[in-house]
Order: structure tokens, then C-alpha cells, then sequence
């Protein structure tokens, strides 16, 4: 290869690699601030379902002890 050839496939190269870093910094914040709104809306979720949870615990414990009174009858 002529040296006018090699000096411009090695600044193209360059450029190619300086654009692959500049995209995957810009793609790396935009990935972390997306996986930071999932796990806000992820925590939000486990907050609503809390009370739930507790509920049809409560609901089978008091299920479970009807069924023994009922059956002494």
C-alpha cells in the first residue's frame, strides 16, 4: 500500500474507533438511567403488593382456624 492509502485507512480507523467509544458512553448512561426508572417502579410495585400479601396470609391463618373450630363442633 501506498503511504497517502495507509495514512487515511489509519485515520479512519481512528475516527471509527473514537465514535464507538463516544456511542457506548452515551448508550451506557442511558442504560443506567433506565434500569434506575425500572428499579423505582419495580420498588413501587413491591410497596402495593405488600399489603396484599399480608391480607391473604391473614385471610388463609383465620381460613385454617374456622376450619379446626368447625370441625370440633
Amino acid at each position: 500500500m501506498k503511504t497517502v492509502q495507509k495514512a487515511a485507512l489509519g485515520s479512519t480507523l481512528a475516527g471509527g474507533m473514537l465514535a464507538a467509544q463516544s456511542a457506548s458512553a452515551a448508550l451506557s448512561t442511558e442504560i443506567g438511567t433506565g434500569l434506575t426508572a425500572i428499579q423505582t417502579d419495580a420498588l413501587a410495585l413491591v410497596d402495593l403488593i405488600w399489603p396484599v400479601v399480608v391480607a391473604v396470609t391473614v385471610a388463609f391463618i383465620m381460613f385454617k382456624i374456622f376450619k379446626r373450630g368447625i370441625s370440633k363442633v
